[in-house]
Parts: C-alpha cells; structure tokens; sequence
C-alpha cells in the first residue's frame, strides 16, 4: 500500500512517483515544479481535468521538449469523460506520465 501526502496541489508517494493536480495557474511555474520533482523522482503524473487540460499539455510539452529534451518522455496519455450525476454535462480528465530516462 502507497502512503500518499498532499502538498501544495502535489500527492507525494513514498515510491518513486508523484502525481501532481494542474490547475488553473501559470503553466511555467508548474513546468518548474515538475522539473524539480524530475529531480528526485523518476515519474511523475499530471492530472487535470476540464479547461485546465491544455495547461496540463503545455506542462508536459515544456518539460519533454524544452527543459529535458532526450532525457524524459511521455510514458502514457489517459483522456476520459465522464456524466456528471445524471444531470447531462460531460466532463473530460487527462491523465499524463512522464518519466526520467
């Protein structure tokens, strides 16, 4: 079993992982954030969910692409949408991996 703790949006794990909620702030100081868990980490998953999924890309993009090129990658993409309690609104979830080479 994981022991997960919440810090500042993050849920640090004792394994090798973090995930990290992205939210609706700016997308160069989370890129930040990630690059920094990079660090010690050798995955981290983003999560965001509704209008807040383009952030959670530029995150993504801007760490494989830009502060990391060749030394990380996309693992895996998770996209979903679910009802909302039968009331009829859609809403979508992304879920991305990166990891560490």
């Amino acid at each position: 079993m994981e022991e997960t703790t919440e810090l500042r949006g993050q849920e640090q794990t004792e394994k090798s992982e973090t995930t990290i909620q992205i939210g609706n702030y700016p997308v160069m100081e989370a890129a930040l954030d990630v690059l920094t868990i990079l660090g010690k980490k050798t995955r981290v998953v983003l999560k965001s969910k509704g209008n807040n999924i383009p952030n959670a890309v530029a995150v993504a993009n801007i760490i494989t692409e830009k502060m990391l090129k060749g030394n990380s990658k996309v693992e895996k993409i998770k996209l979903d949408t679910t009802e909302t309690a039968g009331i009829g609104n859609m809403t979508s979830t992304i879920e991305i991996i990166l990891i560490k080479n």
